[in-house]
């Protein structure tokens, strides 16, 4: 056994050592927007990841705890955004709430769903499937439209509750 790690059985009651130990797992940023009854809304999820290309899926989860978590799971289409290293302060604004699209540059994507400008990728969705987990809703959306931005670009990058990014190869 490795000394150097501290082992336990998660409870609980024991969330916050759980999320700590998830932490380490560094992860992209990512901001999802649909269009719903009282207008846009976002919000930020660090649990992105592609499942098919073909057909083209792709998921992420939301709490249910979370005040939207109902709107996206009953939303017919989103719009996942892959942020840029440069774009923390879009990370935070829709992490608090998501109905405040002011001081963003965006407009309605091919299905209704908001796409903001100047991202590194989006991909507009139709909601597949909802499945529950746990304190979760796992979100699967069937890729309808993609687009990605021309040139270089690092991500956005969340690891233990820090934003961050990669740090340039030497020669580059």
């Amino acid at each position: 056994m490795d000394d150097d790690l501290i082992s336990f059985a998660p409870e609980a009651e024991d969330g916050a050592r759980l999320r700590a130990a998830f932490g380490r797992f560094g992860t992209g940023v990512t901001v999802i927007t649909t269009q719903t009854e009282t207008g846009p809304l976002g919000m930020t999820a660090n649990s992105f990841s592609s499942v098919s290309l073909d057909p083209p899926l792709v998921l992420w989860s939301a709490a249910l705890r979370s005040k939207r978590h109902d709107a996206f799971a009953r939303a017919q289409h989103f719009c996942i955004h892959i942020l840029g290293e440069d774009q923390g302060p879009l990370a935070l604004h829709f992490a608090g709430q998501g109905h405040d699209f002011s001081g963003f540059d965006w407009h309605p994507g091919p299905d209704g769903a908001p796409t903001l400008s100047g991202v590194l990728a989006t991909f507009h969705c139709d909601t597949h499937a909802v499945h529950p987990a746990g304190d979760h809703s796992i979100i699967l959306g069937r890729i309808r439209h993609a687009a990605q931005r021309r040139g270089d670009g690092a991500g956005l990058l969340f690891d233990r509750g820090r934003f961050g990014t990669f740090a340039p190869q030497s020669g580059q």
